[in-house]
């Protein structure tokens, strides 16, 4: 059997999920609702408040659906329990970051002008700009694709560079730095 796809998810208290006939699972929480489309070969049973997915055959195509959606189920469940928090920071001089409303991110990354990006509504932002300190933008959301998705495309916006590491990076994200011309003489 899958390595991940045998392990157990164990719901926490207050959440909830239910099964529909077309193999779509919803899971309900504090936090709010997530649904996910499933292969209709994958099975999904409660056994001592603990959900387990089966599949039929050992064909290679199963054992793939089966780690994958255990995976795609537990991300769902600790969503809706608890939450994804991903930290942006903004490495550079002159880069600032603030919000506009609750849904608008503007970015002041070194171009001629500032960059505004909308925010998916499920996603909360928040723009931290400490004197003395880098600015951190701060994303929550209960959807961990979701958040990964605006995360990566925040920092599209300018990735670090190898020579002064300036750009947008992860917080905690080590940036593998280079020697400039000069260093070669």
């Amino acid at each position: 059997m899958s390595r991940i796809g045998k392990l157990p998810i164990s719901l926490p208290k207050g959440v909830s999920y239910s099964v529909n006939a077309s193999n779509v699972v919803t899971i309900k929480g504090p936090k709010g609702e997530l649904t996910q489309a499933i292969d209709p070969d994958i099975t999904i049973e409660e056994e001592d408040g603990q959900l387990k997915l089966s599949r039929p055959t050992d064909q290679k195509r199963h054992k793939t659906m089966h780690g994958l959606y255990r995976s795609l189920v537990n991300n769902m469940v600790t969503g809706v329990s608890e939450g994804y928090k991903k930290e942006l920071e903004l490495i550079g001089v002159g880069y600032r970051a603030k919000t506009i409303g609750s849904r608008v991110l503007e970015l002041q990354l070194g171009f001629s002008h500032p960059i505004y990006f909308a925010v998916p509504g499920e996603v909360t932002i928040e723009a931290l700009n400490d004197k003395g300190k880098a600015p951190v933008v701060i994303l929550e959301s209960i959807d961990k694709q979701l958040i990964g998705q605006v995360a990566a495309k925040l920092r599209a916006f300018r990735k670090p560079e190898p020579y002064k590491g300036k750009g947008v990076r992860f917080k905690g994200e080590e940036v593998r730095r280079k020697a400039g011309k000069t260093a070669g003489k």
